[in-house]
């Protein structure tokens, strides 16, 4: 017989809805600031488009995507292995193990192009300050987006727990979107997520394409090879691939989508479905397409070229 749900100690407030003020006023002082100094860059109906995808994003999860969410969790939390309390060391490795998840959640999304589709609503912009937080996608929990945190709730992370670090994770990462913060302390920017890493992660040039997947902590990064340090010589240029071209919240929400559509109906083989399902982004049966990685390996035969010889 599986233990009752352990009740949190103290109450947890809406993190998210809480930090709503705050992103105001810091995207209203970044904005002044970038006008004063014209450092970093605003872009009106970008902005526009950044903020409709949050409220978009707020508004499916509140109607649809939360209860389909929360059930999935707790459906798994009732087969738990363990019944785990809400003490310090729990906490502290239910935030390790959350952003453990984060990151390989963040990884396959730019690896797989089935959750690509959503999660390239993010780096549809090709502006990098503070409203570029909040351009989230609409689909995310029809993507099950969230499967790569249900280990832990069979592990037996209460869900409320699992929920509150997922939402500590969202705010941190709201502040690292901005131009206007250069490197930082050195110990600091070993260890955690910064401005520097995360402009490298959302740069379209080759030198810079699929790294720095962090939530919080920049150590899996680091743990796993995917970290690439920002090179003051190569400033990022930002975006996708293939730009949009437009600032219509919708086609922003389901142009990927659309996209695998039209693959799959036209697909001559389950190979090709498959392929253009869960292949890279990019990926095409005669390799005609560009991929991340196709695009970095002729950056790197085109880097060894360019030595000269001994």
């Amino acid at each position: 017989m599986i233990a009752p749900e352990p009740a949190p100690p103290f109450h947890i407030p809406p993190i998210v809805t809480y930090a709503v003020p705050f992103f105001v006023l810091t995207i209203i002082i970044e904005m002044i600031w970038v006008r004063v100094t014209r450092k970093g860059r605003y872009q009106v109906t970008d902005s526009f488009s950044s903020l409709a995808m949050g409220f978009g994003n707020q508004i499916v999860g509140t109607l649809f995507g939360a209860a389909f969410v929360l059930a999935a969790y707790y459906w798994v939390y009732q087969h738990r292995l363990f019944t785990l309390q809400w003490t310090a060391p729990v906490m502290v490795a239910c935030f390790f193990a959350e952003d453990l998840a984060y990151y390989w959640f963040h990884r396959i999304a730019h690896e797989r192009r089935f959750f690509w589709a959503s999660h390239v609503i993010h780096h549809s912009s090709q502006h990098y300050n503070l409203t570029t937080a909040l351009r989230q996608t609409w689909t995310g929990a029809i993507g099950f987006n969230f499967i790569f945190w249900l280990p832990l709730l069979y592990l037996g992370f209460p869900p409320p727990m699992v929920l509150m670090f997922s939402s500590i994770s969202l705010v941190y990462q709201y502040w690292i979107h901005t131009e206007l913060i250069g490197r930082m302390w050195a110990p600091f920017e070993w260890v955690m997520n910064t401005p520097s890493h995360h402009r490298v992660h959302h740069a379209t040039n080759a030198r810079y394409l699929d790294a720095n997947y962090a939530g919080v902590l920049i150590i899996w990064d680091r743990l796993f090879g995917t970290f690439v340090a920002e090179d003051d010589k190569e400033k990022p240029r930002y975006g996708i691939i293939s730009q949009l071209g437009t600032f219509n919240p919708f086609r922003i929400a389901f142009h990927e989508w659309a996209g695998i559509w039209r693959d799959v109906t036209r697909a001559k083989s389950l190979r090709e479905v498959f392929g253009y399902l869960i292949g890279p982004p990019g990926w095409s049966p005669d390799g005609s397409r560009k991929t991340s990685a196709s695009i970095k390996a002729a950056w790197a035969r085109q880097q060894a070229a360019a030595v000269p010889a001994e």
